[in-house]
Parts: structure tokens; C-alpha cells; sequence
């Protein structure tokens, strides 16, 4: 076990040298230092974890858009649960869960940064009515997933964002 401790620690270093980040780390060099985020519930979890994201990489969230360079705007958040298949008895078999989230950012001009447009996330799960507590718990943890993606598109597109020319 020692052995491996260096090779492991070698490792590491050489990763983080080369720029290699484990996916949903990586920084980006954002095009504004101030932003504020406006958004029908602010203590969501995609919110929270949206200003925890953009925060990371040093950009100050504002209490008013008036201290912001720009404005992002969550329009909606949703999520929808449709049956994919049945078994021949009638039972569900499969679900496809959706995400969605609809946004758009602005500058104090009320210039679109971003135009507004929509991130679409969808997973599909088996189901299996025996183990309704597991399936309730996958279930959960897909959204959460899907929620952390969103963030990360997002920041992508943030990172492109760009004043009208």
C-alpha cells in the first residue's frame, strides 16, 4: 500500500499539470466579474448550485442587477416523467425523466448576451414496483444529475456569452 502512495501522488501531479480536470471541475474564464442571477425561487437547488459554480470561478454574485455587468435570467425549471413501456399485465416498465431549463442573460442595457433558448436534459430508468423505495431513490438521483449538468451548460454557455457587436 506505501508503494503505490507515490506513484499515486505522481500521478496526480502530472493530471493537473497537463490541464486534466475531472469533468464538471474545469474552470472557465467567464467575460464579466459581476453577475446577478434573477430567478422565481432563489433558494432552488439548481440556483443554489448555479451560484456555487459561478462563484468557483470568480465571478461575485450581486444582490441587484443594478451592481451587476450582467443579468442571467432562469425563465423556468421543469421536470416531467412520462411512461416509455408497459408490461402486458399494465404495469410501468420504463420512465423517461426530462429536465429543462429556460434562460437567457442580458446586460444593463438590456442587450441579450445569450438569446433566450432552452437546455433539455432527458434519462430513462427501468422500473420495477418491487422495489419502489430504490426506484424513488434513483429516481432522485437522476434529477440530481441532470440538474448538475445543467449547471455545467450553463457555464459553457456563459463562458461564450458576448456583448451584441
Amino acid at each position: 500500500m506505501r508503494a503505490t502512495l507515490p506513484i499515486l501522488l505522481m500521478l496526480t501531479l502530472l493530471l493537473g499539470a497537463c490541464g486534466f480536470h475531472l469533468r464538471g471541475q474545469g474552470a472557465f474564464a467567464l467575460p464579466f466579474q459581476k453577475l446577478y442571477v434573477k430567478s422565481a425561487n432563489d433558494y432552488a437547488p439548481f440556483i443554489t448550485e448555479l451560484k456555487r459554480a459561478i462563484e468557483a470561478n470568480s465571478v461575485q454574485i450581486t444582490d441587484t442587477p443594478e451592481q451587476a455587468q450582467l443579468t442571467l435570467q432562469i425563465v423556468s425549471e421543469t421536470t416531467d416523467k412520462q411512461i416509455l413501456s408497459l408490461s402486458g399485465g399494465g404495469r410501468v416498465r420504463e420512465y423517461r425523466l426530462q429536465y429543462r431549463i429556460s434562460l437567457r442573460a442580458y446586460d444593463q442595457k438590456q442587450q441579450d448576451w445569450l438569446a433566450p433558448e432552452e437546455i433539455t436534459m432527458r434519462r430513462e430508468f427501468s422500473y420495477d414496483d418491487t422495489r419502489v423505495l430504490a426506484k424513488e431513490q434513483e429516481e432522485a438521483l437522476l434529477y440530481q444529475n441532470m440538474r448538475s449538468d445543467a449547471v455545467q451548460q450553463v457555464l459553457r454557455r456563459l463562458n461564450h456569452a458576448r456583448p451584441p457587436q
